[in-house]
This record gives C-alpha cells, structure tokens and sequence, in this order.
C-alpha cells in the first residue's frame, strides 16, 4: 500500500476490525473486502468480495451504476450464516458456492398490491418485495451463498457481528471487480478497483483504506468505454 501512496489505518486485533467494518455497512457503506487466498472459480465467496447491506432499498442500484458500471436492475446475491440460513430463505443446506436458489421466507416479503402487479418494466423490478430488497429477485428468490464458520471464519464473524448489530443474518455479496474486467487478485487490483468506483471503504487483511482519506487517484486509461455493456 505504501507504494502507491494509500493513507490507511492498520488493526492488529481482529475483533476491533470486524466490529469497525460491520458497523459501517450497517451504515449502508459499501466495503471492498480482500482477505486471505483468492477463490477459484467464477464468482467471489468472500474472500474477493464487495459488500452491502441487503437491507437498503438502493444498494442494488448503487452498487450496480457506481461500482459495477453496468444496468441498475441486475440482481445480487446474498451471503448469509449457515446457522441462518433457514430462517430467512426456503433452504436448509449447505450452499457455500452459490449454487442453490431458494425463495426469501414468506414473513420477510411484502405482497405486491394490485397497482404494483399492474406495473411494466423497471417500474416494476423498483418494487421492494422484502425486508432485504437488495437482494430479492422478481420472484421473490435469491441465489444463495452459506457462510460457515469452520471454512470462513473471518468473513463469517463478521456477518455474525452485523447481525449482532441489525438482526439480520444476511448481507450483500458481489465480486471484486468491474464490468468486463477479472475479480481482483492482489492488493494492488483491489485498491486500483477501489479508487476506480465509488466504493466507500476498503479492507486488506488487517489494513482500512478510507476513500475519503486517499490521495488523488490519476486514471488515464479509457477503462469505462473498454467493454461494451453486456
């Protein structure tokens, strides 16, 4: 980070960090999360992440337009505590791959009116269908992502303290990366994706880069118009 000149506060103690950082995406900021090894596969698991809280009626088209930089209506999925799971979903397995889709439970939603069935278009998807809309799909499902304490114990603690905290056992899972571009790999891809977007805070191991502490970032690539939308 000293490289290129990143302001940053460094923690030493875990529980004081995840303590720092759950109480800020209960504060609906949205969290670069790079910690441990990177993932393999097609999507981040929380180890490449970018966080949210799953509460907020406009995380999903603010992480979409401001940090993804594609269409406001594209879904998110939900990483929950695998001791939760049931709870909040009509699933009671294991899914730490994301693999399972599964409909939000019953008393989490909200019934459409008449009007709101009546209703076309992006209209229709800016409905909040539960009391997690940020990753709620159209038909009341979600992709799920379980998050078990013996295999991701970092990232699970801190789901665990921000429902400590909201009472909600699920947050806002997407990976570390732009439209077009790979999931971030080392801290240098993760703090250049950091600067490039409007994301608020960014977490490296034990090491909380602040957006509004950093130094001006100086972007000369074209890197917006490289990839057409999808």
């Amino acid at each position: 980070m000293d490289k290129v000149n990143a302001v940053y506060e460094f923690i030493n103690n875990e529980d004081i960090l995840i303590d720092k950082i759950s109480t800020q995406l209960a504060s609906q900021k949205v969290i670069g999360w790079h910690c441990g090894r990177m993932e393999f596969g097609p999507r981040s698991l929380g180890n490449r992440s970018i966080l949210g809280d799953a509460r907020s009626s406009k995380m999903q088209s603010i992480m979409n337009l401001k940090i993804k930089y594609r269409e406001s209506f594209r879904p998110f999925a939900p990483s929950v505590l695998r001791e939760k799971v049931n709870e909040w979903y009509d699933l009671n397995t294991h899914s730490p791959y994301m693999l399972f889709v599964a409909l939000v439970k019953k008393e989490k939603c909200y019934k459409m009116t008449e009007e709101e069935k009546n209703l076309f278009g992006i209209e229709k998807l800016n409905i909040q269908r539960s009391i997690i809309p940020a990753v709620t799909h159209i038909d009341y499902s979600a992709r799920i992502q379980t998050v078990h304490k013996e295999t991701n114990p970092r990232y699970h603690k801190l789901i665990s303290n921000f429902e400590e905290k909201t009472g909600c056992a699920t947050i806002v899972n997407t990976s570390f990366n732009v439209r077009g571009e790979p999931i971030v790999c080392t801290p240098e891809d993760s703090y250049r994706c950091f600067m490039r977007t409007q994301m608020d805070i960014l977490v490296i191991e034990n090491f909380i880069i602040y957006k509004q502490n950093q130094p001006k970032y100086y972007n000369k690539e074209n890197w917006h118009n490289e990839f057409k939308l999808d």
